[in-house]
């Protein structure tokens, strides 16, 4: 069976790509994070969220989200959100410069600080919003363009199948669905099987996204949901691996292993030099949660977890990596 995101972007042999995605996270899927998760045996990769005001007025801040190697890590998702259609449709259209092969349209992002601009997911209670951008977007440019949505605003609202349908008339190629409502933020559990409602009410590919933290939830998600895929998030942080064990087990094959003490050593150490090539030593802020998430499944880590948290320097973190890893093989040869 051919995979949707191959049909979508028009891959096919060793180009394949598998129905699991990495999902767009504000501050987490910088292009370090998203070479770890290549690295690892992950497929499609989205870059955090960017403001198309932003991109246009060229703010530094915002501009150092896309990466000027885009080209290299094709394919390469990135993910636009704001409130004007033409100038999302400028932003999209920058964005296919700089060598994205897909654009996908933020509709739901819950925090206030985009919600309280008319964008992410406010634009689910302005359907022709809605309409405006997803026409204007998908006309400016080549390349796909898919959308990531929630359920609606709250419970008394979960136009999640009205927005879809609105979204594939206009040209969406693949719609995300989280679980949630915007009103529940990421609050309680979500819910799959009311992803379901979005997948009966359009022809075009849904992945169901939100709370896909294991090989076994994504298959129940898809299962609930009908959806043609998962979209992964948090839980990629620190097993950078799990993206490619859950397209494994959705495609019936043997999930690899979670990777020797030998290889995480070397995946560590590898982030961290894509941080500092990428930021500098100011990217220790960014290597900070990265690095606590990675001791989430490392034993006695805790003394690693601490330099991490707090060194103001490279190379404390990076020699406290290679001391934990050599303590570790010393505990283990003993």
């Amino acid at each position: 069976m051919t995979l949707v995101l191959d049909q979508i972007l028009g891959l096919s042999g060793k180009n394949s790509l598998s129905d699991v995605v990495l999902a767009p996270m504000s501050g987490i899927t910088d292009q370090p994070f998203r070479a770890a998760v290549r690295r690892a045996g992950g497929g499609l990769v989205i870059s955090e969220m960017v403001a198309s005001h932003a991109m246009l007025t060229d703010l530094r801040a915002e501009m150092r989200k896309i990466s000027s190697h885009l080209r290299k890590e094709a394919p390469v998702g990135l993910q636009i959100a704001g409130w004007d259609p033409e100038m999302m449709a400028e932003a999209a259209r920058m964005a296919e410069q700089m060598g994205v092969n897909l654009i996908d349209i933020n509709m739901g992002c819950p925090a206030k600080k985009v919600t309280g601009r008319a964008s992410g997911s406010a634009l689910m209670r302005e359907p022709e919003r809605v309409e405006a951008i997803c026409e204007a977007v998908v006309r400016a440019v080549s390349v796909p363009v898919t959308l990531k949505t929630r359920l609606g605003w709250d419970d008394a609202s979960l136009n999640a199948p009205d927005i879809a349908r609105i979204a594939e008339s206009k040209g969406i190629r693949l719609i995300t669905i989280h679980g949630r409502t915007r009103c529940q933020m990421y609050k309680g559990e979500a819910d799959w099987s009311a992803i379901r409602a979005v997948v009966d009410a359009v022809t075009i590919p849904v992945l169901a996204n939100g709370d896909i933290t294991s090989c076994a939830a994504a298959a129940e998600a898809v299962r609930l949901s009908g959806a043609a895929g998962v979209m992964v998030g948090r839980a990629a942080m620190g097993q950078p691996w799990l993206l490619a064990q859950i397209a494994d087990h959705l495609a019936g094959r043997t999930v690899r292993s979670v990777p020797d003490m030998h290889i995480r050593h070397q995946m560590m150490r590898a982030h961290l030099a894509d941080i500092l090539a990428e930021s500098g030593e100011r990217g220790l802020r960014s290597a900070r949660k990265h690095f606590a998430s990675y001791c989430d499944h490392l034993d006695q880590s805790e003394g690693l977890r601490e330099v991490a948290l707090r060194a103001d320097a490279a190379s404390l973190v990076q020699d406290a990596i290679d001391r934990y890893f050599l303590d570790q093989s010393r505990l283990s040869a003993a």
